[in-house]
């Protein structure tokens, strides 16, 4: 049974978790086309699942994901092999597990990455077609719904990772691909190798980006992505939670990335994006998170930023992307504080 077969009618709406409405539209609950699937606003982040999330815990969010109208899970092999004890899988496995017990995977778009696991590194086609499985075992199901090569690999040829991806795509075992990591001339070389040779192409791409974090992206990269038509999907969108304003001047904050984000408050431009979000976020009555989600939804060739929860109570400030529109002086005022 190939991948598309699986997807059934979500309640309510014509639209399936794996189709999506015309190109530039959204459907009543907020989708977004991503190739040939359909996803949510906010991509919810699984890397917190089985490290600073237990599976109980997970599992609540994921539940509490899905009731707020989520439907696209972001995770990899690869999380979170570098905790002590583990050793990569267990985010996909607590999703596996969520899956299994919930029933309810033609009504979520999984996506996962190959190329960045120890056991797994790098993207020769044995690689690939040996990690793919491994995903597909933890994960409890026979197909991934989007595919990232979670790193570039440039000691393979493009037209030999593209071909192997491709087999999987024909195989059924994947629905869509997609790149992170990645230079902006290899990602223009893999869409004309797939050009070429028909072969599946990259129909999203996964770059660091956020407020504080502009020219990782911004540039050469958004502009192959957006010549060539790709969806953004974006990683690090809350800045490791300095975005969400718990991080200030003389606070502690008891969290796993403290070091990481804390750093952002020794830059002019974190201070003074810090005092942008304060204005706007007071402005809708909204968290800094959801007015920091939604810069980042509102640009450019953006499909859906990755945040991720390690409590349900973290959600509703995620969620709530697609409920605030900021005004044009309002993204200036954003625009010109991270500039």
């Amino acid at each position: 049974m190939t991948a598309s077969h699986h997807a059934s009618e979500t309640a309510g709406t014509q639209n399936t978790a794996g189709t999506p409405d015309a190109p530039g539209s959204r459907s009543p609950l907020g989708r977004t086309p991503l190739g040939s699937l359909s996803v949510s606003p906010l991509s919810l982040g699984g890397n917190v699942f089985g490290w600073t999330a237990d599976e109980a815990t997970s599992f609540a969010v994921l539940d509490a994901y899905v009731a707020g109208g989520g439907n696209f899970i972001d995770t990899a092999d690869a999380y979170s092999y570098w905790v002590p004890g583990n050793k990569g899988g267990e985010s996909e496995t607590v999703i596996g597990n969520w899956l299994a017990s919930r029933g309810n995977r033609s009504e979520v778009v999984i996506a996962t990455k190959v190329g960045a696991l120890p056991d797994y590194k790098g993207l020769s086609p044995a690689t690939i077609k040996a990690a793919v499985d491994a995903s597909l075992t933890r994960l409890r199901t026979d197909y991934i719904d989007l595919y990232y090569t979670h790193y570039d690999d440039e000691s393979v040829e493009v037209p030999e990772f593209l071909t192997a991806l491709d087999d999987l795509v024909r195989a059924g075992k994947v629905r869509e691909i997609a790149a992170s990591n990645i230079s902006a001339q290899r990602l223009e070389e893999s869409l004309a190798c797939s050009a070429r040779e028909g072969l599946a192409r990259y129909v999203a791409l996964q770059p660091h980006y956020n407020l504080v974090s502009r020219d990782t992206y911004e540039g050469e990269l958004a502009e192959v992505a957006a010549r060539h038509d790709l969806a953004a999907v974006p990683y690090y969108a809350l800045a490791s939670g300095f975005l969400t304003g718990k991080y200030r001047p003389g606070s502690t904050v008891d969290s796993a990335r403290t070091g990481k984000a804390a750093t952002y408050l020794e830059t002019d431009r974190g201070r003074r994006v810090l005092q942008a979000l304060d204005t706007v976020a007071t402005a809708h009555e909204a968290e800094l998170a959801t007015v920091a989600l939604a810069w980042l939804a509102g640009r450019p060739t953006v499909a859906a930023p990755i945040a991720s929860a390690r409590t349900v109570s973290q959600l509703p400030a995620l969620l709530a992307v697609g409920e605030v529109t900021l005004t044009e002086d309002e993204l200036k005022l954003l625009g010109e504080a991270s500039a």
